[in-house]
């Protein structure tokens, strides 16, 4: 078995509460694995724990009890976090400086010597698509420019492991595409890369595995492709039958949708699935598809945190 890129076990973070108010546990014994160059998403909403999570991570909050392994190494350790890049949720920068001036300083703050810092920063703006506007004042970026600028800087130290805290968060769709797009490619690179989402479609576009927080606590993770197949809402069979017929098949009104000659009728069980075709068969018709509709990651989620 391959080592974890990330290993986390038994994370909780209780914060200590108001005078007069109870502590607040924020993080409840989390424990997850994420594998190399995997797409991992963690799912929740507003509140539920991801960001205390991440930054319990980058060592930017310190555990009430639990330990985090970076590559096999405690992240209470310096040199454990060298290989990893990070992006807040909400990324602050200096306006008064350019885009290019900014990502210096950050290569400075990595101690990359002066020979390679420019081709690195000028190589990290040409990834996230800012090689063209790199010489203007961040002041007059746009939101989504700067979503670019937060992906440049978590890349200046080519960092094996990617942690990105709502990457897409409070961006247009058009601005959402350009940083799945973005993240997609560094997949492809070969990096790790854990991201934090509540926009569930866009986890459902590039993610491998999800694991869903509610509250603090981890309720389910497992691998996209299988969540989502496991989860089937009906089975919607499309037939064509001799004229009359219909009749004597003895379905619900409401079950069936009729378009021209096709018939489509929506069951609940292969069972009934089943029956259907017999009957179908039977009197001579002719079936067109027999498809089962999936619920989505959003039907998913909603219905395991009890939305």
């Amino acid at each position: 078995m391959s080592q974890a890129a990330i290993h986390i076990q038994g994370l909780t973070k209780i914060f200590s509460g108001d005078i007069g108010k109870k502590p607040v546990t924020a993080v409840d014994d989390l424990s997850l694995d994420i594998e190399p160059g995997e797409v991992f998403a963690f799912l929740g909403a507003n509140g539920a724990g991801k960001t205390t999570t991440i930054k319990c991570m980058m060592r930017l909050l310190f555990p009430t009890q639990g330990n985090i392994d970076i590559l096999g190494m405690s992240n209470a350790m310096h040199k454990a976090m060298a290989p990893v890049g990070y992006m807040p949720e909400q990324p602050q920068f200096y306006g008064y400086l350019t885009g290019r001036e900014f990502l210096i300083f950050i290569a400075r703050l990595f101690r990359i010597r002066k020979q390679k810092r420019k081709l690195k920063v000028e190589s990290c703006l040409k990834q996230v698509g800012l090689d063209g506007r790199a010489d203007e004042r961040i002041r007059g970026y746009s939101r989504g420019m700067m979503q670019r600028l937060g992906l440049a800087q978590a890349l200046i130290n080519d960092p094996a492991i990617m942690i990105l805290d709502e990457p897409m968060s409070n961006l247009d769709p058009i601005g959402r595409k350009e940083v799945r797009d973005l993240i997609l490619s560094f997949k492809e690179q070969g990096k790790t890369l854990f991201f934090s989402s509540h926009i569930l479609s866009d986890a459902e576009v590039i993610a491998d595995r999800v694991g869903i927080l509610d509250q603090g606590k981890l309720i389910n993770t497992g691998k996209l492709k299988d969540l989502v197949q496991s989860q089937i809402n009906s089975i919607e069979v499309t037939f064509v039958l001799p004229s009359d017929e219909l009749k004597s098949l003895n379905l619900d009104p409401s079950q069936i949708v009729r378009q021209d000659e096709k018939i489509l009728v929506k069951l609940q069980s292969e069972k009934d699935v089943q029956s259907l075709l017999e009957k179908v068969m039977k009197l001579k018709g002719n079936v067109l598809s027999v498809i089962p509709q999936k619920r989505s990651l959003e039907d998913i989620f909603m219905t395991q945190v009890g939305g």
